[in-house]
């Protein structure tokens, strides 16, 4: 798997481009803050449109949240199985009063 670059070398990396582009006759010119390519010059915080689409008027679902809670509500009150009593286990003595063995009744 190839690694990337860290800070340091892409640094590193961008100094040699700039310095090698230099020397073969590029200039580079610092540009003003604010300053964008877009025609009629830099960019105002009035002119930026983000939205110009009309709000939609909101279509309101209460009706069908309701009867969705009602649904819910209504599959959750059904009849609980009756609990069936488990098996337990119980030791088995003989006539001296020793454990013979363990045997499952139900009770």
């Amino acid at each position: 798997m190839k690694r990337k670059p860290t800070k340091a070398q892409l640094r590193e990396m961008m100094s040699q481009d700039i310095l090698s582009y230099e020397s073969n006759g590029g200039s580079v010119q610092q540009i003003n803050s604010g300053v964008s390519g877009v025609v009629g010059g830099p960019l105002k915080a009035q002119e930026t449109v983000l939205f110009d689409e009309k709000k939609e008027p909101r279509s309101y679902v209460n009706d069908v949240v309701a009867a969705i809670d009602s649904r819910k509500k209504s599959a959750h009150k059904k009849k609980a199985k009756p609990r069936t009593s488990k098996p337990k286990r119980k030791l088995v003595y003989d006539d001296f009063g020793e454990p013979l063995r363990w045997v499952w009744e139900d009770e």
